[in-house]
């Protein structure tokens, strides 16, 4: 039992704890409480976890309530299941905490709500109309982050109070299912309804949005920033398709049959087809949102109620990326390939190939063919070369994207690469972008010739890529000319890229300043090469230290 007394003379709105597991405990429920970081009850939480409200996400104080401990404490049984730990002898434990006395914060005793807070991506849950047993909200997901993105967004909470999803308007259940509703405690209680046209009864349905042919429909869409496909782009890459939303009709069950109770959904999460992966926190009570009356008068129409949920971009531990890049140069006739599994491999590949041996070095039209259609070249290339050749073979990559770097020209006054993008995936890519992160090139970044580019405000030493108008489709891989013997052929976009040396004083192309120390391709973070392409210079260095320390060799041993 988990105990939360709030003596302040501050009300405690939407408190949080953070309770330190230790031993792989497996938390199976949790009372007057959800996991902060979205997740579902019965999961993990042997490294800590962090708890927050429900239903009640605010302690009052001592004094508003003249000493109401149900108002100022909360109580939050935990039921889970311990590994090798022995009953502890002092079951109980006494944590004091106190207000950092530097910190200043923002909200005023006299404000109702808390402020809106920022994250990567922000989704706000607004109730638009309420009734006695039902309520109509609009959700809209709204992209924060330079390099941020979702494509084919699939949104999911959890229903905490038994509630169903009746109707929507923008966004649509992936999966139309009632059976739960017609024989549970819904149907039960609301015998007259027709459950034909309902649309969800899962306890966490997950919600996509509608094609752009929806967009007018007077049924499904006529809804502000709908029916996009899923897709959310950067604000910096239009601010137009940085949002999406839509509308929602919730039925309610008792004992909440009023039009002032009014509880989000919890465990928000969001999941894209090719993005970043997203935590999102609980949802928090802000002011009402404003929108723009639809009459077109001045005044502003206040949602009843309004609540924020902000997720964050995280790299989830284990997770394997989901698209690689290869490294080549002018001055090496060797492509540095993708890296073996760079995007995971399946558990049972490792009795025809190895998870672990180092990527064979390949030709330069290697890259135009897939994985499996490479083994006869990069077999020639290693012999052509007299290089390693595992046995078995390394795996492939298995990335649905890749992309090549490749160092064009360096001269004395600037420098250029060519980068170019592979689509190994059997869909396209609309309104694509790439970043590249040079640490010591990018302050001497001059033109993109084939795509847009600029450099990024706000990220460090970041150029921001996308197609040019009508030529910002990725198509997706497609068929050889005799599909009997020709290998299939990626969808492929290219450009050079120029630099001045003019700014970066110093830089040695050669010896890697000229290569990217991060990639990303529509928000995803991509897997790079741990080698680098050696240059000639490097070679013949190594090659004239190797003969200077044969020959001192030689000449000691002549000496004895």
């Amino acid at each position: 039992m988990l105990t939360i007394l709030n003596n302040d003379l501050e009300e405690l709105k939407s408190w949080r704890v953070w309770v330190g597991f230790q031993h792989d405990e497996y938390l199976v429920s949790a009372s007057n409480a959800v996991l902060a970081d979205g997740n579902s009850f019965p999961g993990s939480v042997g490294n800590g976890s962090v708890f927050a409200g429900y239903p009640n996400p605010d302690l009052k104080t001592g004094i508003e309530t003249a000493g109401d401990l149900t108002q100022m404490s909360v109580q939050v049984g935990l039921v889970g299941t311990q590994f090798g730990v022995a009953p502890p002898r002092n079951s109980t434990m006494e944590v004091c905490c106190t207000r950092d006395p530097e910190f200043k914060s923002n909200v005023t005793l006299d404000e109702e709500f808390l402020p809106h807070q920022d994250g990567d991506l922000t989704i706000m849950y607004d109730v638009t109309r309420t009734y006695e047993s039902n309520y109509w909200a609009q959700v809209t997901i709204e992209n924060h982050n330079p390099l941020g993105r979702l494509d084919n967004w699939q949104l999911s909470w959890d229903w905490m109070e038994d509630e169903f999803i009746f109707a929507m308007k923008g966004a649509y259940p992936s999966v139309v299912d009632t059976s739960d509703c017609v024989f549970g405690k819904q149907g039960q209680f609301y015998q007259s309804l027709d459950f034909s046209t309902a649309l969800n009864c899962d306890r966490r349905p997950t919600l996509v949005d509608l094609p752009l042919a929806k967009t007018n429909d007077t049924n499904l869409g006529m809804i502000p920033f709908c029916c996009r496909n899923g897709t959310i782009l950067p604000p910096a890459m239009d601010p137009s398709k940085s949002k999406s939303a839509f509308q929602i009709n919730v039925f309610k069950m008792p004992p909440n049959l009023n039009r002032s109770r009014l509880m989000p959904p919890q465990n928000w999460g969001i999941k894209g087809r090719l993005n970043p992966d997203y935590k999102c926190g609980p949802p928090v009570r802000v002011s009402p949102t404003q929108f723009p009356d639809p009459a077109a008068l001045l005044s502003d129409t206040a949602a009843v109620a309004s609540w924020q949920v902000v997720c964050n971009i995280t790299q989830t531990k284990g997770a394997s990326p989901r698209c690689c890049v290869s490294f080549s140069a002018y001055y090496n006739e060797s492509i540095i390939p993708c890296q073996t599994c760079a995007c995971g491999c399946p558990a049972n590949t490792a009795r025809t190939c190895s998870t672990t041996a180092p990527a064979l070095f390949l030709p330069s039209q290697a890259l135009l063919v897939p994985f499996d259609n490479r083994t006869t070249l990069a077999r020639a290339w290693a012999d052509l070369h007299h290089l390693p050749v595992s046995n078995p073979l390394p795996c492939g990559d298995n990335c649905g994207v890749s992309l090549n770097w490749h160092l064009f020209t360096d001269y004395r006054g600037g420098w250029s690469a060519r980068i170019t993008i592979f689509n190994w995936d059997d869909s396209p890519f609309i309104d694509w972008f790439t970043a590249v992160e040079l640490d010591k090139g990018a302050p001497g970044f001059e033109a993109v010739y084939s795509f847009n580019g600029t450099s990024l405000a706000g990220a460090n030493n970041t150029i921001f890529m996308q197609g040019l108008s009508g030529l910002n489709y990725l198509v997706a891989e497609t068929d050889g000319a005799n599909p009997q013997k020709d290998p299939r052929v990626p969808g492929k976009q290219q450009s050079v890229i120029s630099f001045t040396k003019k700014l970066t004083p110093g830089i040695n192309i050669p010896a890697g300043d000229g290569f990217p120390s991060k990639v990303y391709f529509n928000g995803e973070e991509c897997s790079l090469p741990k080698v680098l392409p050696m240059s000639n210079a490097g070679r013949f260095g190594s090659s004239v230290f190797l003969s200077l320390a044969l020959m001192l060799v030689t000449f000691v041993f002549l000496q004895r």
